[in-house]
């Protein structure tokens, strides 16, 4: 059994810029809590229209693909259900419009965690550049959890349409350099590289990104003192 005394929530929200960042980022400690008997949610920005090497590529049937990819990862784990939110991939701004829809599914949702990018990430562990969408998605997800969605007086239609304030208890930011929570997935590995499967076109040989994703898992939980690991920047807030 897990034996960092991670607590299972009752329900999260995970909020991502594309489909199969759920996937890399945080499936592991996902598919742990769903196995704990909590329920989540994905609410995805984009249908990752521009998600192919091909200039050529008929991008209505790329973002059906895509979707479709999206939702069997997801079934894969056992989420919910998956949301889009249809903003265009590669363009994708952290603005009031943005935040406003965000915070309505928290609102609807209630989450006790909010899972999304760490947008204060420019470059991921100096080996590559946090993409412009993940900082955006993260840093809009992040506004819509605190304050806007605590304060009633926000978005007051939220309110008219049966929607209450809500207060997000703590938030996971994957794809961080501050790392202050290190989520033992020993047991769950191998359902996150199942769900990364499901993305398959995104890859042109997915053994060398299952080699990858689970190398960087057992490196992690080695300085941990776990099988396998996932890290996070862990914020609680104050209620």
């Amino acid at each position: 059994m897990p034996d960092d005394k991670l607590p299972t929530p009752r329900r999260v929200l995970v909020v991502a810029a594309h489909p199969d960042d759920i996937e890399f980022g945080a499936a592991g400690t996902i598919a742990r809590w769903v196995g704990e008997g909590a329920s989540v949610r994905y609410l995805v920005a984009t249908r990752g229209d521009k998600g192919s090497d091909d200039p050529r590529a008929d991008v209505a049937a790329l973002v059906e693909l895509r979707e479709r990819e999206q939702r069997a990862a997801a079934a894969e784990i056992g989420v919910d259900g998956v949301d889009f939110l249809d903003e265009p991939d590669g363009q994708v701004q952290a603005s009031l419009e943005l935040r406003e829809r965000i915070t309505r599914a928290v609102r609807a949702w209630q989450p006790e965690v909010v899972m999304t990018h760490d947008p204060t990430v420019l470059f991921v562990n100096n080996e590559w550049v946090n993409h412009p969408d993940h900082r955006a998605v993260g840093q809009s997800t992040v506004d819509a959890v605190f304050p806007t969605a605590r304060d009633p007086l926000n978005f007051p239609e939220h309110l008219a349409a049966g929607l209450e304030a809500w207060k997000v208890a703590e938030l996971y930011l994957w794809s961080t350099n501050e790392a202050n929570q290190i989520v033992d997935i020993g047991e769950t590995l191998e359902r996150k590289v199942a769900a990364l499967g499901h993305h398959a076109s995104q890859f042109r040989a997915f053994d060398d990104i299952a080699r990858w994703v689970r190398r960087r898992s057992e490196e992690l939980g080695d300085r941990t003192g776990y099988r396998a690991a996932e890290g996070f920047r862990r914020v609680t807030l104050a209620r």
